[in-house]
């Protein structure tokens, strides 16, 4: 039963009381004084008076209340064939480690770094090593054009800039270090430092004096045991800035502090999209846009969540099935995407199955394993009915959901199967839902004794 009536008249009698219950869920190294003052800063403030470190409460916290060994983050890169796992323990391990060669460059509390990353793990590594030493960091999406990266370093003026060598697209690499170089070169602030992630795919030169190698830097901290801890901030201070597109004129940066920040992000996760401590969480989107720094970063992490990072595309990394491989295989108890992304395996989907069903149902699935069959015959017998495959496409993915939602791998792997173009399982539940009498589908009606499954 939904509680939206109760928690919203909840904070309509009593917001700032309802928020300080909320914030009760954030770990402080000092109280704050009020919840919200309307006369600090342009806008107001949250949380006036109180410290924290936002880093802290994304991993430091989890480890010392035992859940260590709790997967943190889910690294899948279909574009370069990689998969990669860390528990909270060993994220945090990275994370005071790398924080310490930021030290060892002169990065310290209030400083900018401006993170040029692909998704990879090493980028949520770089925002929080930036957080908890209380400097601010900045990330632009991997593969902005020079002039646009060269703007954000002279607006943000970074101490230090974290990059790598390349990032990976379906059939072509994004070479960042010429972009990079280009960059510094036409800016007029210039970073003191350059950390760059050598990928296997493409190692590039370094500039001497200026640039230096993640790794190298990593392993030279680890030989001198050197750790930074985590610096209290100012609930009020900066977390971060984000800049908006330029689309309208000169990009602007858009800053986010830490307190408010923490409080309504921990709190979304619960209320918002049900999602509890020890759950798989998925943003399919990019941490440079800000839903990534949200709901790829920060959200997760800061509820105690394993976060996947998706180094690929909903569609040709390597079909349309990849959303739904990511699903099956790490079983996400939410997904947060846009439509566009839906839409375009939506296309790349109604290809594959134009293609091949007809001639699966005319053969009598000859070729076809009996669960490849079911679905493909379904598809021929909604059209022949007259029904549109966005229809079928919701059926299936509510096949998809119910296998997620009451733990039925079976529906799971038929939404995958079939957009893969090959189908491992089927559950009974699917099977229920499209017969193939003579090549026709027929929908039955849910069960009332079968569980619904629970709203995203």
């Amino acid at each position: 039963m939904s509680r939206y009536r109760e928690v919203y008249d909840s904070w309509q009698r009593h917001p700032l009381a309802f928020w300080a219950d909320a914030a009760a869920d954030i770990v402080w190294h000092k109280p704050f004084d009020k919840v919200f003052d309307p006369e600090a800063g342009t806008y107001g403030r949250w949380f006036v008076g109180g410290e924290g470190n936002t880093a802290y409460n994304c991993l430091d916290r989890h480890v010392s209340e035992g859940r260590g060994d709790q997967t943190a983050i889910i690294y899948d890169s279909p574009v370069t064939g990689t998969k990669r796992s860390l528990t909270f323990s060993e994220l945090l391990d990275e994370v005071e480690t790398f924080a310490a060669v930021l030290a060892d460059k002169g990065v310290s509390k209030g400083d900018r770094v401006v993170i040029y990353m692909p998704m990879v793990p090493e980028t949520v590594i770089a925002m929080l090593a930036t957080a908890r030493l209380g400097a601010i960091h900045s990330v632009v999406f991997g593969g902005f054009a020079a002039a646009e990266l060269a703007v954000r370093i002279n607006d943000a003026k970074p101490k230090v800039v974290v990059s790598a060598s390349c990032g990976v697209e379906p059939g072509r690499i994004l070479h960042y270090k010429p972009l990079l170089d280009a960059a510094i070169d036409n800016a007029s602030h210039k970073p003191e430092a350059c950390i760059i992630l050598e990928r296997p795919l493409e190692e590039v030169p370094l500039i001497p004096g200026r640039d230096w190698d993640w790794a190298a830097c990593v392993a030279e901290a680890r030989a001198a045991g050197r750790k930074e801890p985590c610096v209290p901030v100012a609930a009020t201070d900066p977390l971060y800035i984000l800049y908006t597109s330029g689309t309208t004129g000169q990009p602007k940066g858009v800053v986010r502090d830490n307190g408010g920040h923490m409080v309504a992000l921990k709190w979304s996760m619960r209320n918002i999209y049900d999602v509890r401590p020890g759950e798989t969480y998925w943003a399919a989107s990019d941490i440079g846009w800000v839903v990534g720094h949200s709901y790829i970063v920060y959200a997760p992490l800061l509820n105690g969540n394993a976060t996947i990072i998706y180094e690929g595309k909903p569609v040709g990394t390597p079909d349309a099935g990849a959303f739904w491989r990511v699903i099956s295989e790490y079983r996400p108890a939410a997904l947060f995407t846009a439509p566009t992304a839906l839409r375009a395996a939506e296309e790349a989907l109604e290809e594959i199955l134009e293609d091949r069903a007809e001639a699966h149902v005319t053969a009598g699935a000859a070729s076809a394993d009996r669960a490849e069959a079911i679905v493909l015959g379904a598809l021929l017998g909604v059209r022949q009915h007259g029904v549109g495959l966005a229809d079928l496409l919701e059926a299936l993915l509510g096949l998809l959901v119910a296998g997620v939602a009451v733990g039925m791998v079976g529906a799971g792997e038929v939404a995958v199967g079939l957009l893969q173009r090959r189908v491992v399982g089927i559950s009974r539940d699917a099977e229920d839902a499209v017969k193939v009498p003579g090549g026709h589908a027929r929908r039955r009606r849910r069960s009332p004794s079968r569980p619904e499954p629970r709203p995203p």
